[in-house]
């Protein structure tokens, strides 16, 4: 654990560096700014239009840059030749994966906090002081988090074992079916088919549930979030990570880097 911590270091240092980060932070800002602007235009529903475009900002950037750089994470460092040495040294792959897992997740969760501060911020202008209502919005943030940890160990799997692109499109179009994970389950009701009613069900519970992470219609009205809701969330991103981890590092420790 020690080495995984190390390389989580690194892979966050060097994260950090990158400008394209800043970049994105400040689009997401910018877009929390604009939100201020129409929540100006639309009278009385200021707040819920600064909430929902902002929480939308967060996610949306947030999930650009877990997949753009996700998917770069093992194909960055076989293609500098620094995995080599790295792996030469008493490191195990599986620490590898774990520490470049986890310097992404650290660099996602500092650009999240900071902008979410912005979001924030945005919301003491319409309104005089935080109330205990925004805890909402909070936890709403706090989703979107766990969210783009599922989708950081999906990257990181599926660029253990192919090229940057077609992890970019097996992320994507995994997160896109995830979030329709619970209407899959319908689709044996649609057809009328007992067996594809089935098989339908087995592949939704395989993929991604995406659907619980979305409270953020929730928070911009102000509606309270069940803590049981919060705990399953927390529960089902830390078991379905570490299955996608350990499934990436067996495809990783089989793989020939020669």
């Amino acid at each position: 654990m020690k080495h995984a911590g190390i390389v989580a270091w690194n892979t966050f240092r060097e994260a950090v560096r990158d400008r394209v980060l800043y970049n994105l932070v400040f689009f997401a800002l910018l877009m929390i700014a604009a939100a201020v602007l129409v929540g100006q235009i639309s009278i009385g529903i200021e707040e819920v239009v600064i909430v929902s475009l902002g929480l939308t900002a967060i996610s949306v950037i947030g999930l650009l840059m877990a997949v753009f750089i996700g998917v770069g994470l093992v194909y960055k460092e076989m293609d500098k030749r620094t995995l080599y040495a790295l792996l030469a040294k008493p490191v195990h792959r599986w620490e590898f994966l774990l520490g470049k897992f986890g310097g992404l997740l650290l660099t996602l969760t500092v650009n999240t906090a900071a902008m979410a501060a912005g979001l924030f911020g945005a919301m003491l202008l319409v309104q005089p002081a935080l109330k205990a209502a925004d805890l909402c919005v909070l936890i709403a943030v706090y989703f979107i988090l766990l969210k783009l940890a599922i989708v950081v160990a999906l990257a990181l799997l599926f660029s253990c074992f192919t090229t940057p692109l077609l992890a970019i499109l097996f992320t994507t179009g995994l997160y896109v079916t995830g979030v329709f994970a619970q209407q899959i389950r319908g689709f044996g009701n649609i057809t009328g088919s007992r067996t594809l009613d089935a098989v339908a069900v087995w592949f939704s519970y395989l993929l991604p549930n995406f659907e619980n992470f979305n409270v953020i219609a929730a928070a911009a009205h102000r509606r309270a979030i069940p803590g049981a809701l919060v705990l399953q969330n927390t529960a089902y991103a830390v078991i379905y990570c570490a299955i996608v981890l350990a499934a990436a590092s067996v495809i990783f420790s089989r793989r020939n880097l020669k």
